[in-house]
């Protein structure tokens, strides 16, 4: 026997909600991250009083209650709602593009005018959009894919508009309102005292070890468990001997500043392409500028996003799935299939960009489907 039944490498959302599932259903969990710290990506610390989102932006919204109702079981969630703006040049409009966006761009007033302005640019694209630069033009026109889009994709992507898919902005919020949810999900907030906090809790009594390299001491640690359940890349498990999957990296800079009030707003998108960073997170106002006893913050924190192309020992953030990737990935897949003690899960076990709520709810899926396999075989 060993001395577990399952292993989970990485101490993130899918990690952790397997991790609390398994546990509540009688299994013994052990949970290992080679960081120095739980909660991934969403990982949250404290700086003057702030929650900073280390790994970027994460605000969840959901509109599955079962999800909803889950976190909600590890943390009380504010009511933030995600309003952010686009700064092209010094000029500032709302996102997503609503009648804000539109008054400001053309001077229009009526939901009417808009539509007809729209319209009238659209026609520029005649047949299938064989590009992201047609595709986003077919959809919001030139002007506004000239000001709020072009910049900002080109410098997220690291490539020109024109030789991006056209699938990958297949979809553009467009509203002939005035409503600057961004989101616009039935749940959205963020956990008070931040997201570490909300992990801590899904991990409470549960065995985790941090600093702990499964890669480096796999055949140690497989030893350990019946069943391992990797959330890491997959390409890695495999010693990237069929090639390297590729993801677009962040870099962040971040400061703290002797200001109550940077640029009022927790999100700022840069959307020109001189402005070598996509956005400034001004994390303070993702709790509304207050601290836990609702007291104003003298000081804030911000931090600029660069995106960069992704090398190995960088952090992999948003995959590639381009024709040649989404085959290699497929390629690796294969290979997992033959691992029969192994389960590949989340972000980068399966190279799939998910938002949070996604994460989780995958997760419970995999949760039940494993109590369910345990239970048939126990009958």
């Amino acid at each position: 026997m060993n001395e577990y039944d399952y292993l989970i490498v990485g101490a993130g959302l899918y990690g952790a909600t397997v991790a609390r599932e398994l546990t509540d259903s009688g299994k013994s969990v052990l949970v290992i991250d080679k960081r120095d710290h739980i909660a991934g990506n969403v990982y949250t610390y404290r700086c003057e009083g702030i929650n900073v989102h280390q790994y970027g932006a994460h605000i969840f919204h959901t509109n599955n209650k079962e999800v909803w109702d889950y976190v909600n079981r590890f943390s009380v969630f504010n009511r933030f709602t995600n309003s952010p703006v686009a700064n092209y040049k010094g000029e500032l409009y709302s996102l997503p593009f609503n009648m804000y966006t539109f008054n400001k761009m053309w001077g229009v007033v009526t939901p009417e005018e808009a539509a007809a302005k729209i319209a009238e640019q659209r026609k520029e694209i005649v047949g299938e959009p064989q590009n992201l630069e047609e595709q986003a033009i077919s959809l919001i026109g030139r002007d506004i894919y000239e000001k709020l889009v072009k910049g900002y994709t080109e410098k997220q992507w690291g490539r020109k508009c024109t030789e991006l898919p056209a699938f990958i902005i297949k979809r553009l919020p467009v509203r002939l309102t005035f409503d600057n949810n961004y989101f616009n999900a039935l749940y959205q907030g963020i956990p008070v005292g931040g997201y570490t906090q909300m992990v801590q809790n899904m991990l409470d009594g549960i065995e985790v070890k941090l600093n702990c390299d499964y890669l480096a001491h796999k055949d140690e640690l497989d030893a350990v468990a019946d069943h391992i359940i990797y959330t890491g890349p997959i390409d890695a498990y495999f010693d990237y001997k069929l090639g390297n999957l590729e993801y677009r990296s962040v870099r962040f800079e971040t400061e703290v500043l002797n200001t109550p009030n940077f640029q009022g707003n927790a999100a700022v998108n840069y959307t020109d392409a001189e402005t070598p960073w996509t956005r400034i997170i001004e994390h303070k106002w993702f709790e509304f500028g207050k601290d836990a006893n609702g007291n104003d913050l003298p000081k804030t924190v911000i931090s600029r996003e660069y995106s960069s192309e992704w090398k190995p020992g960088d952090e992999p953030y948003y995959p590639v799935n381009d024709e040649r990737n989404s085959t290699l990935y497929k390629k690796y897949v294969a290979l997992a299939e033959k691992e029969d003690r192994v389960i590949f899960g989340g972000r980068l076990g399966e190279y799939k960009y998910y938002d949070m709520d996604q994460v989780i709810a995958v997760a419970l899926e995999k949760a039940k489907e494993l109590h369910k396999r345990c239970q048939e075989v126990q009958d």
